[in-house]
């Protein structure tokens, strides 16, 4: 039972968002025409609402499914502002055996990002400062120009526009199944906007080791920042080779899930941007103790944007770094939530309201929920099924 009456939790809901794309979109993974956005209001008796979110192409039921089954009924009557206990006890439910990453872990995430909120509503801030962060903009690059869908023309065009808009730093997809066509795609971009612009590219695990190793003298011939998820993700030992043989930065991270797996990366010497997601991790407050052991490294934290920037432009830059920090803008679901991000010329600007900056607009819940994924539990739906079950 929480020490404050207004702070224990007396419901738990989840529902999910389809928030169609412009266009249809693919890297080398997957083929999206929308983005999902899967959602857990949890609400206090005090009457504030906390919300933690997630991002998938696929799968929402089954993030929403272990907070109803599982998470909720612990959740229900304890105290909010117990965060990391609430976190160690779902951590350790008999999921663990079944979830230390991928969607247990992730249902996990939703359920702290709202604690979180409801935190930074509790004490009146924005979180990022509730964190110690700083008030200061924070530069951003854009992966939205450069998907592998695109003919190199269409590339360069979108590249250009997104330069002209002030971002300087750009990403282009990559991972074709002969990495000769990529060789040609990166040049032609190099080529076409010239050596100012910042560029980074995104294999998403397409390729063995063999196939990586090859294109690292075409990738430090276009000046290219890093090289993202290059090999399988759960793969150590590749990355550390092509960590060893080029003078380009591995990058990875949205696909592991614990601060044991970004240990083990770190460990090994195995990359250089450490690209820890807050929904894929155990949420604000794994995604804390994962960037402060990168950072205390050496290397750079370049937050994945599973939630297209909403939590983690409050993330940014509340721990100590030798680098400034850096943000993936990609603008997907803007128009889900009632406080946007605002980014100018490239750089993001802090938040100023109180909470995690999650809340969903009801209008956003209106036009794009998905009919039959989530549910509603609460405490007094509790205790009257604990009678029925007694008395039965």
């Amino acid at each position: 039972m929480s020490g404050d009456p207004g702070a224990v939790i007396t419901s738990v809901e989840t529902y999910a968002l389809a928030v169609p794309l412009p266009r249809p979109l693919s890297d080398a993974t997957a083929r999206l025409t929308a983005w999902t956005v899967p959602v857990v209001e949890i609400r206090t008796a005090d009457g504030r609402v906390g919300t933690g979110i997630s991002g998938v192409h696929t799968g929402a039921e089954l993030l929403t499914q272990v907070i109803d089954n599982h998470y909720a009924p612990v959740l229900l009557g304890a105290g909010s502002e117990d965060i990391v206990g609430a976190w160690k006890r779902l951590y350790w439910l008999t999921t663990h055996w079944i979830g230390r990453a991928g969607a247990v872990h992730m249902a996990l995430s939703m359920v702290d990002i709202a604690l979180w909120d409801l935190a930074a509503q509790r004490a009146g801030l924005p979180l990022w400062r509730l964190l110690g962060g700083a008030p200061d903009p924070i530069e951003t690059y854009n992966t939205d120009g450069g998907w592998l869908n695109l003919g190199i023309d269409e590339v360069i065009r979108d590249l250009g526009a997104l330069a002209d808009q002030g971002w300087r730093r750009l990403k282009v997809k990559i991972g074709k199944a002969d990495w000769r066509v990529d060789a040609a795609r990166v040049r032609a971009v190099r080529q076409a906007v010239g050596p100012d612009l910042t560029l980074m590219c995104d294999a998403n695990q397409r390729w063995d080791l063999h196939t990586a190793t090859r294109m690292l003298p075409v990738l430090a011939e276009a000046g290219m920042d890093w090289f993202e998820e290059p090999v399988h993700a759960d793969d150590v030992l590749a990355h550390q080779r092509l960590q060893t043989a080029g003078s380009v930065d591995i990058a990875a991270g949205e696909s592991l899930y614990s601060y044991h797996a970004f240990t083990n990366f770190i460990a090994a010497d195995a990359l250089r941007v450490i690209q820890v997601d807050v929904t894929r991790v155990g949420g604000v407050t794994e995604w804390t103790q994962i960037a402060r052991h990168a950072a205390a490294a050496g290397l750079r934290v370049v937050p994945h944007a599973g939630d297209m920037m909403q939590v983690h432009q409050h993330l940014a830059g509340t721990f100590l770094s030798e680098t400034p920090p850096l943000l993936e803008f990609i603008p997907w679901t803007q128009h889900a939530f009632v406080h946007r991000s605002v980014v100018r010329d490239g750089y993001a600007h802090r938040p100023q309201e109180p909470g995690a900056s999650t809340a969903v607009a009801a209008t956003a819940r209106e036009r794009w929920q998905v009919p039959g994924v989530g549910a509603t539990a609460a405490i007094r739906q509790a205790r009257r099924t604990g009678r029925a079950a007694v008395a039965g």
